[in-house]
């Protein structure tokens, strides 16, 4: 059964080997994200989140830029700062304070809270009202990573906790605009991606200067670490997160987040020798279905056989789920 969606523009079918295929394709991003905290705990020079934020978006920008030669034009000049902004700057400054101070698995399993976020802003600015399947598989993943952090044996540190939660609220909210908004006709996804990626970086760049001052001189480790941070963890996983953004519904995207916290804890574990109990591990269960519960079509799922009309502008996937 094929569907069809509306993707900037021009309805697009789909079959549902291809929807699978770009939701495999956008899991890369949350995966390659949970390997930050290891990284930046282990590799990266201490004390310089804001630095280091700076330097996984800026290079990966300017890169994408010097490929795909444009640049925005009209609207997309501001609308690509404020996604930037969300997507990237105020993003990856959160998660880099968040990984500094709290436990890697700590840090990634806040954004558990992501997809109700996402659901509580698709709800605001799209009028996509939320259904009690996606809420409930949304309870169920928060209550599953919930399981992975509060049996573990670790101190919060209320910062910490606070960057790692304002992060998730700003991606969920640059997923929502990015969705709204979509991208100029005739544009690709590589040259959006350096749009944000480049107005972000610009954007934290002089904060980070006047913060936290000039940066340190980085050894062997800490350019491996942000070799991999810019290249895999930013350029890549951007492309193909954006990209799944245009192809899925944004709600169902938003689930594929709870990846990165069961990454970082399972990198915590295998890397560092941190110890994960039973419940920890039925945690990992919950989290895990929940995500693979909110990628089924509206017509897998019992609860979800009642058909409701469909708003022109909007794809019938999106609609019902």
């Amino acid at each position: 059964m094929t569907r069809t969606q509306v993707i900037d523009g021009p309805a697009v079918t789909t079959t549902p080997a291809q929807t699978w295929g770009f939701t495999g394709l956008a899991a890369i991003a949350p995966l390659s994200w949970g390997t930050t905290y290891l990284v930046t705990t282990e590799l990266l020079p201490p004390g310089v989140p804001l630095l280091s934020g700076v330097i996984r978006a800026l290079p990966a920008g300017l890169l994408l830029l010097l490929i795909t030669r444009t640049l925005p034009r009209g609207d997309w000049w501001w609308r690509s700062a404020v996604l930037g902004l969300l997507n990237i700057g105020a993003f990856n400054a959160l998660l880099f304070v968040a990984a500094y101070r709290l436990p890697g698995g700590v840090a990634a399993t806040l954004n558990a809270v992501q997809p109700l976020l996402v659901a509580g802003a698709a709800f605001a600015l799209l009028q996509e009202r939320p259904t009690r399947w996606r809420l409930g598989w949304g309870l169920t993943g928060l209550a599953g990573v919930a399981l992975i952090v509060l049996r573990g044996q670790i101190s919060f540190d209320p910062v910490g906790i606070a960057a790692g939660f304002a992060a998730a609220l700003s991606m969920a909210t640059g997923i929502v605009l990015t969705k709204r908004w979509g991208r100029p006709p005739g544009t690709g996804t590589l040259t959006f991606t350096g749009w944000q990626l480049t107005a972000g970086g610009l954007l934290l760049a002089p904060i980070a200067l006047a913060v936290e001052g000039p940066p340190p001189v980085p050894d062997a480790s800490a350019l491996g670490g942000y070799a991999w941070l810019s290249i895999i963890g930013t350029a890549v996983a951007y492309a193909l997160w954006f990209q799944g953004l245009g192809r899925l519904p944004v709600t169902a995207v938003s689930f594929l987040a709870l990846l990165s916290p069961a990454v970082a804890a399972a990198l915590g574990w295998l890397v560092l020798g941190q110890s994960l109990t039973p419940l920890q591990g039925v945690g990992f269960g919950l989290a895990l279905l929940s995500i693979a519960a909110a990628q089924l079509p509206p017509d897998s799922a019992p609860s979800l056989l009642r058909r409701n009309p469909v708003a022109p502008h909007r794809s019938r996937e999106d609609a019902n789920r």
